[in-house]
């Protein structure tokens, strides 16, 4: 019995020992379990301010780090922000449509306008804007019953619901060229023609009445994100 004693008294040495840091660590021994348990004073680390990160040091972050962009179409989209900011109210994202590229390829563009990331997604164009359906728009109109694509800037108008197309965003166009954007019904809206099954069988996007078609799959995010009050910029 007095073998198992002592090792028990033993063992617990050890451990208390093995717990106690280098900075604090004492000698350990049977008498001092009786004794109270003494708090050590832990060091005092000097306060600091937390990190702020703001939308103005971002701001200053490379817009499409990986030129994913064409520069021209960029550049004026930047203008087109500082045209129309009271109209243009958001200024953490904008959208940007890239009208000389074939309707197959990524051509409408997130722009993180905090940290410069691009994603990339698929729109249609208009009807009349591409009569042979070769791919390519050719010609932009923003007359009623064209069906043609509108360029220039829009701002984002919020989330809608229509009888027809379902789920969308509503579009105001801010230009000549695009101010009869409401009176036209030009949207966002999702599309079976714009979906990966349908370039996958026909090769490029079917054509819209001159709204931005999307896949079905993008709409609800970009239906979220987009909100009220950032830039649509659609170039050719």
């Amino acid at each position: 019995m007095r073998l198992a004693r002592r090792g028990f008294i033993l063992g617990s040495a050890a451990l208390l020992s093995g717990c106690a840091t280098a900075a604090t660590q004492t000698t350990v021994n049977v008498a001092a379990q009786t004794r109270p348990q003494i708090t050590v004073p832990q060091p005092v680390l000097p306060s600091r301010a937390p990190e702020i990160i703001t939308a103005e040091l971002n701001s200053t972050r490379q817009l499409d780090p990986r030129g994913q962009i064409r520069p021209e179409l960029l550049q004026r989209a930047q203008a087109a922000l500082e045209t129309h900011s009271r109209k243009i109210t958001k200024r953490d994202r904008m959208y940007l449509v890239d009208f000389k590229k074939f309707s197959g390829d990524e051509r409408l563009y997130e722009v993180d306008l905090q940290g410069g990331a691009v994603t990339l997604m698929r729109t249609c164009h208009g009807r009349g804007s591409d009569p042979s359906h070769t791919g390519f728009a050719q010609n932009f109109s923003n007359r009623p019953d064209s069906h043609m694509s509108s360029v220039g800037a829009f701002a984002t108008a919020g989330a809608s619901f229509g009888a027809q197309q379902g789920p969308n965003v509503l579009l105001d166009g801010l230009e000549n060229s695009n101010d009869r954007a409401r009176e036209r019904a030009i949207i966002i809206h999702g599309a079976d023609y714009a979906d990966p099954a349908f370039l996958a069988r026909e090769g490029k996007l079917g054509r819209s009445y001159g709204c931005f078609s999307v896949a079905h799959h993008d709409l609800p995010g970009l239906r979220e994100r987009m909100g009220e009050g950032r830039l649509l910029f659609a170039w050719a």
